[in-house]
């Protein structure tokens, strides 16, 4: 608070024969210092507040710098984290797609109408081995993609080639059976009845 100077306070002589015009001037006075008090208390505790304000906004502006440092700080490193995936994911998929693409392109390739009859089973054999290669890359790649991914990517495939499911294998009645059973056992009769005969011939010699 700022001094206030000696002078300005109102000082009243002793002498007890002041006249009514005198006092009242004295009063007018130490009200005019009482007012001039007042607007310097007004101004000092404005002073005050506005101290306090910009102490409470100096405050504020530290701790939200401080809590603002330390999220960056920690989701820079995230996010490094996070482009260091995504690039690795990308370069993976990038790898998985050209592969695929190669053995599309040699799969496509395969062309059984231009094998020469004498070179059909070698041609044959390449060509089940280039699918065999195939399915296994295909198997190889989808563990990878699908081993960092929230959902599968790519299907499982079918192994060995495709299958008819046993509910659509080809049923037979009873006449069928009944003539295989003829056609698998016929051989086994002929034979034994041409033993039967061969045996009866040694004995009537």
């Amino acid at each position: 608070m700022p001094q206030i100077p000696k002078e300005t306070f109102l000082e009243l002589p002793s002498d007890e024969s002041l006249s009514t015009e005198m006092l009242d001037a004295k009063v007018q006075q130490a009200h005019e210092q009482l007012l001039s008090l007042k607007r310097q208390q007004d101004h000092i505790e404005k002073q005050k507040r506005e101290l306090e304000e910009l102490s409470r906004r100096q405050e504020q502006l530290n701790q939200g710098r401080a809590e603002m440092i330390e999220k960056f700080t920690r989701s820079m490193v995230v996010l490094e984290r996070e482009t260091y995936d995504a690039e690795r994911r990308v370069e993976q998929l990038k790898a998985v797609h050209e592969s695929f693409r190669q053995h599309l392109s040699h799969i496509e390739s395969i062309n059984p109408k231009s094998w020469d009859a004498e070179d059909i089973n070698k041609e044959l054999n390449k060509a089940l081995s280039a699918v065999d290669d195939a399915r296994a890359e295909y198997s190889r790649s989808r563990a990878v993609l699908n081993a960092d991914a929230p959902q599968e990517v790519l299907d499982q495939p079918a192994e060995g080639g495709l299958q008819l499911p046993y509910d659509t294998q080809p049923q037979h009645d009873f006449t069928y059976w009944l003539k295989s059973g003829l056609a698998f056992t016929l051989p086994l009769l002929l034979i034994g009845l041409a033993v039967v005969f061969l045996l009866f011939m040694l004995v009537n010699r």
